[in-house]
C-alpha cells in the first residue's frame, strides 16, 4: 500500500510540473512541492555554501544537493508573492497589493526604494500606470564599483534617474511573458532590455538574474535582479573593436558578429594569443581555413549569460564541435578550466566573456600539433626521428595511424626497417572514422595497401586489435564508430610466424588470405553473434 502511495505521489508531482507553462514556472512548481510539508506557499531554496546565492530547486539539484559543483544548504522560504502570519504554518497570506514604490520595500529592495526617492522617481512609481520594474537588490547596489556609484548619486536628477528608468518598462510583464530572446523598450530613451529565459528555469535581463519575481503592485509589477544593469547600444563586433585587451582578436575578426543573432563569444585576450608559440600562431593566422575554424570555435550558436550556468553542459560552437561550459563555485569554466577573466560584456546581438587561453580546435592543428601532448608522444617523436616531420606539418591531406605509448617496448631503436614501418602508419588520404567502410583499401606513404574490416562488438569495452609485424612492436588502436561498431585495419603483407604465442591470444585467418585479426577478451556469449566456425573474428555483412 505504501509503495502505491509513493508512486501516486510521484505521478502527481510530475503532472504538476508538466502543467507549468514556462521553464521558470516548472522550477517554481518543483520548489513548491519540496516545501509543501512546511505549509502552504512554502518554496524549497538551495543556497551555495559560503555565498549568499540562492536558487529555486529543480530535480537534479535537489537530489545532488549541489550547484556549480559546490554543496548547497536547503532552506524553506515563502514563495514569491506570499508572507507569513503569526501563529500560522507556512505562508498563508498574499503580500499586500500596494504601489510600486511601497512594493520595493515589501520585497526587500530598500536601496532601490531610497534611490528612487532621491532621483525624484517616487511620484511616478506611486502614481497611475502599468510598469515593470527590474529592481536591483541591496547586494547589487553594494557590488557596484565605487566610482560608478559615486557618479550616479552625485547627479541624481540626470544620471541616477536615467539609470533607474532603464530598469523600467512601460507595461506590466510577468515572468510568463519574459520569453527567451525577447526585448522590450525601457523607459530610458527606448533602449531595449534583453530577456533570456533558459531551460533550467533561470531568467535574466541584460544577464542579471531575476532572484524574486512576479510581485504584483497596484500600478505594475516588480522583479528583483541581482545586479544593476546598463544600457546597451553597440553590437558585439563594435564592443570588441573598442577594447584594447582584444587587439589581436580584432585583427582576425570578420564582419560576421555585426549581424543579427544571439551569440556567445569567448574572446581571447592579447595575453591568450601571446601564450601560443609564434610559429603555430603565424601559421593559423595565415591560413584562412584554420583561422575561420579557430574563430568559430570561440563562438556559441546561442547566448549564454554566466548566471544561466549551474552545471557543466556541452554546447555547440559555430565551428561544429562542442565546448563544455560549466561552473566551479563562483567561477565560470570552459572544458573544466577556469580561464574566464571577465564575464557578461553585452552587445545588442550577444554576450562576450574574456578568456586568458586560446582555444585551438583539432581542425586548426597540424598532425604533429595534434599528436603532441597526447597518449602518442612516443610515436610522434619516432615519426620526427624517421624524417617524416615535413609530412606532419604540411598541408597535404593525410591520416596518421598513431600507436599509443604503451605499444612500444623499452629501448626501441630507430632502424631502416622501423622507418619503413612508420611510413606505413601514414595514409595518403584524410579520413575520419565515419568515412571508413568494410572492405575499403587504403594506401600508405610507404606504398603498402591496407584493408579495412568492420566488426560488430557486444559492448564498448570489447577489444580487438590488428598487428602488422611478428615482433608486435606496434599495435594499431581501433577507431570507435558507435557502441556496436568498431573499425580495424589489417595489413596485406605480414610475417605471422609465432605471432599467436608471442601475443598470448587467438589468431584468425580469413580463408587463405594473409589478413588476420587478433582477438582479446572475447565475450562469453559470442556464439549468439557469430556462427561456430567464425567465432574468433567475423567481418560484418
Amino acid at each position: 500500500k505504501m509503495k502505491h502511495l509513493t508512486l501516486l505521489s510521484l505521478a502527481l508531482t510530475l503532472i504538476a510540473i508538466c502543467d507549468a507553462k514556462s521553464s521558470y514556472q516548472s522550477v517554481l512548481q518543483h520548489s513548491r512541492i519540496r516545501g509543501r510539508q512546511h505549509g502552504p506557499n512554502v518554496c524549497a531554496m538551495q543556497m551555495i555554501q559560503g555565498t549568499n546565492k540562492k536558487y529555486l530547486t529543480n530535480c537534479k539539484q535537489w537530489y545532488h544537493r549541489k550547484i556549480c559543483g559546490k554543496p548547497t544548504v536547503i532552506s524553506y522560504e515563502c514563495c514569491p508573492g506570499y508572507e507569513k502570519l503569526p501563529g500560522e504554518k507556512g505562508c498563508p497570506a498574499a503580500l499586500p497589493l500596494v504601489n510600486i514604490y511601497n512594493t520595493l520595500g515589501v520585497v526587500g529592495a530598500t536601496t532601490t526604494k531610497m534611490y528612487s526617492e532621491r532621483a525624484q522617481l517616487r511620484e511616478e512609481i506611486e502614481g497611475p500606470g502599468s510598469f515593470t520594474f527590474f529592481a536591483p537588490s541591496n547586494e547589487a547596489w553594494a557590488a557596484l564599483p565605487t566610482e560608478i556609484l559615486d557618479a550616479l548619486v552625485s547627479n541624481v536628477n540626470i544620471e541616477l534617474l536615467n539609470a533607474l528608468h532603464y530598469h523600467m518598462v512601460n507595461r506590466r510583464l510577468t515572468s510568463e511573458e519574459l520569453k527567451h530572446g525577447s526585448s522590450f523598450p525601457s523607459m530610458y530613451q527606448d533602449f531595449n532590455v534583453h530577456i533570456h529565459h533558459y531551460p533550467n528555469g533561470i531568467v535574466t535581463v541584460n544577464c542579471a538574474r531575476l532572484v524574486k519575481t512576479d510581485q504584483h503592485a497596484t500600478n505594475g509589477i516588480v522583479h528583483v535582479v541581482d545586479r544593476v544593469i546598463t544600457a546597451i547600444t553597440n553590437d558585439v563586433h563594435s564592443f570588441i573593436d573598442t577594447d584594447e585587451n582584444l587587439d589581436t582578436l580584432r585583427v582576425s575578426l570578420t564582419s560576421m558578429l555585426e549581424s543579427d543573432g544571439h551569440y556567445t563569444v569567448f574572446a581571447p585576450t592579447n595575453e591568450a594569443f601571446e601564450k601560443i608559440p609564434p610559429e603555430m600562431l603565424n601559421r593559423i593566422l595565415g591560413d584562412p581555413v584554420a583561422l575561420k575554424d579557430l574563430l568559430n570555435y570561440h563562438i556559441l550558436k546561442n547566448m549564454h549569460c554566466s548566471e544561466s550556468i549551474v552545471s557543466g553542459t556541452p554546447m555547440e560552437t559555430l565551428q561544429g564541435t562542442v565546448l563544455e561550459v560549466g561552473c566551479d563555485g563562483s567561477e565560470m569554466t570552459l572544458n573544466g578550466k577556469a580561464i574566464i577573466e571577465k564575464r557578461d560584456q553585452l552587445g545588442t546581438n550577444g554576450v562576450v566573456h574574456f578568456i586568458n587561453e586560446l582555444l585551438i580546435p583539432d581542425s586548426a592543428k597540424t598532425l604533429l600539433e595534434l599528436a603532441q601532448g597526447s597518449v602518442v608522444t612516443t610515436a610522434t617523436k619516432m615519426f620526427v626521428d624517421a624524417g617524416l616531420k615535413a609530412h606532419l606539418i604540411g598541408s597535404e591531406p593525410l591520416t596518421l595511424l598513431a600507436p599509443q605509448n604503451e605499444a612500444f617496448k623499452d629501448g626501441v631503436r630507430m632502424t631502416d626497417q622501423l622507418k619503413r614501418l612508420l611510413r606505413n602508419h601514414i595514409l595518403k588520404e584524410q579520413l575520419s572514422s565515419k568515412s571508413l567502410y568494410h572492405g575499403q583499401e587504403l594506401e600508405t606513404l610507404g606504398g603498402m595497401k591496407l584493408r579495412v574490416f568492420v566488426y560488430r562488438n557486444v559492448s564498448r569495452t570489447h577489444q580487438m586489435k590488428c598487428y602488422p609485424l611478428k615482433q608486435a612492436l606496434i599495435k594499431v588502436t581501433h577507431l570507435s564508430l558507435t557502441g556496436e561498431l568498431s573499425i580495424f585495419l589489417a595489413w596485406t603483407q605480414l610475417f605471422y610466424s609465432q605471432l599467436s604465442s608471442l601475443l598470448g591470444g587467438r589468431l584468425r585467418f580469413f580463408d587463405s588470405s594473409p589478413y588476420f585479426c587478433f582477438v582479446k577478451e572475447f565475450p562469453d556469449d559470442h556464439k549468439k553473434l557469430f556462427p561456430e566456425r567464425d567465432t574468433t573474428c567475423k567481418p560484418s555483412v
